[in-house]
């Protein structure tokens, strides 16, 4: 035999011996997966929702037109600043004026008369006073006379006396009598005068009191023709001009509206949580909030009010008016105050909140993507042998089958070179890795991946360690 043919010879025996080698290498692996895999540590971990919204004041009003006519002054400006009390606007208000001007006349008219109803009652009190004085002098007079007409009829009847002197003091007596009685009538004519006087006065003080209330009612007419700041705040919506009508009392309609006013002294983010996460959230957690128009920056907040109402996220309106089906997705509203709002801050401006919902220190945490769900059933190990459909039909325990379908959570651990499924209890969730109440302990190495492998491994499959492409694969999840 040649030389040449003794090489090939040669050659081909070995890349045969070669080939059956891999085949034999090949044949030993079969069954064998090839998995990724991390440990099981502690470590500080914090669980936080995270949710969008956008950059709201606590408290704005909507200042709107409570008159119907034209503007005719706006005295600020988008994005003035305000005092409570201070005037915003002035609606044209030639009638009510004109009202006011002539309820001030009139009441100014009728003040003048009860001053003078007023004057006429004292001028009538002194009368009555006057005439008083008269009457009680004039009847210590009588008095006085009827005990010299007294003396003088005893004499005159003791013949001691003229008759002349005796009829003059009766004449005298009888003239006071008179004075006395014709006093008291002018007494009795004044108190009628001092009653009519005190009966206009009423009168006009009726009138002044009507006169005030209209006056009272036509200033507070003229008064809704000017806006005023109901707070201190910023002007952050200006949707009218000079020259346009406002209308009032209609909802939903832009000339309805005159302006915006907005309490930025406390400023917050309203954002959505999902459905998923709102039973995590509670008041006073705080939260950190990121708003797009200001990069880079991050402001701490906390949450101070949650709603109760669940909200339709397609449509945005309360899921108990909603007409769209009860499966969709809903959110809650949560109102996050900013502890130290930034100046250039602006309502309407997109934000995100990142709220924090648990802490916890120095505990055992497994990536998320660890975790998986098995059956009862597929964990159990297979009998050798087999039985007939008839007799696997007949044999079926109902109660036995729903234990064999209950479904554990757990994650795969590698034990020498196989993967054995763990029960393990959970906590809370971080952002990569999940708290581990019970199951595992340090150091334990678990399977993280591929997906795939997790999601199709069984448990006591042989397994191969390659955690060469970790890195990467953990970066493409993110």
């Amino acid at each position: 035999m040649k030389t040449k043919s003794k090489v090939l010879i040669f050659l081909l025996a070995l890349v045969l011996a070669g080939a059956g080698i891999y085949a034999s290498t090949v044949y030993s692996k079969r069954g064998v997966v090839t998995v990724q895999t991390s440990r099981v540590v502690r470590q500080d971990l914090v669980s936080q929702v995270t949710a969008s919204g956008e950059v709201k004041p606590k408290n704005y009003i909507n200042i709107g037109a409570n008159a119907l006519g034209q503007l005719t002054e706006i005295l600020v400006k988008e994005g003035d600043r305000v005092h409570k009390g201070q005037l915003l606007a002035r609606i044209e208000d030639i009638q009510p004026a004109a009202d006011v001007q002539a309820q001030q006349a009139a009441l100014s008219s009728s003040e003048a008369d009860s001053a003078a109803a007023e004057a006429n009652v004292a001028a009538a009190d002194e009368n009555i006073r006057t005439t008083q004085a008269d009457i009680d002098r004039a009847k210590a007079d009588l008095a006085r006379m009827k005990s010299d007409f007294d003396r003088a009829d005893s004499l005159y009847k003791d013949k001691l006396l003229a008759g002349q002197d005796y009829e003059l003091k009766k004449a005298t007596y009888e003239s006071q009598l008179a004075a006395v009685r014709q006093a008291e009538a002018r007494l009795v004519q004044a108190k009628a005068q001092r009653e009519q006087a005190a009966a206009q006065l009423a009168s006009q003080q009726k009138r002044i009191a009507q006169n005030r209330a209209n006056l009272t009612r036509v200033t507070d007419v003229l008064h809704k023709y000017n806006s005023y700041a109901p707070l201190d705040g910023v002007v952050t919506n200006l949707p009218v001009r000079v020259g346009e009508t406002v209308v009032p009392g209609i909802q939903n309609s832009a000339s309805s509206t005159i302006m915006t006013i907005a309490d930025m002294s406390l400023i917050t983010a309203e954002v959505q949580v999902d459905e998923a996460d709102i039973v995590n959230v509670k008041l006073d957690q705080v939260a950190d909030i990121s708003i797009d128009a200001i990069p880079n920056k991050t402001f701490k907040g906390h949450v101070i009010e949650i709603g109760n109402t669940a909200i339709v996220r397609s449509t945005g309106q309360a899921a108990s008016q909603s007409a769209v089906s009860s499966q969709e997705a809903k959110d809650f509203k949560v109102t996050v105050a900013l502890d130290n709002p930034p100046e250039e801050a602006r309502p309407g401006l997109s934000c995100t909140a990142k709220i924090t919902t648990a802490t916890r220190q120095n505990v055992l945490t497994i990536p998320i993507q660890a975790l998986t769900v098995r059956q009862k059933g597929d964990l159990e190990p297979q009998k050798k042998g087999g039985k007939s459909v008839t007799q696997a039909a007949a044999a079926i325990d109902p109660v036995a089958e729903k234990a064999r379908k209950e479904e554990i959570q757990g994650v795969f651990v590698i034990n020498g070179t196989k993967a054995e499924f763990h029960k393990v209890e959970t906590g809370i969730t971080g952002t990569t890795d999940i708290e581990v109440v019970s199951g595992l302990k340090p150091g334990d190495e678990i399977i993280t991946g591929t997906y795939q492998v997790i999601r199709t491994i069984r448990n006591d499959a042989a397994v191969k360690i390659d955690n060469r492409n970790t890195t990467t694969t953990q970066q493409q999840t993110s």
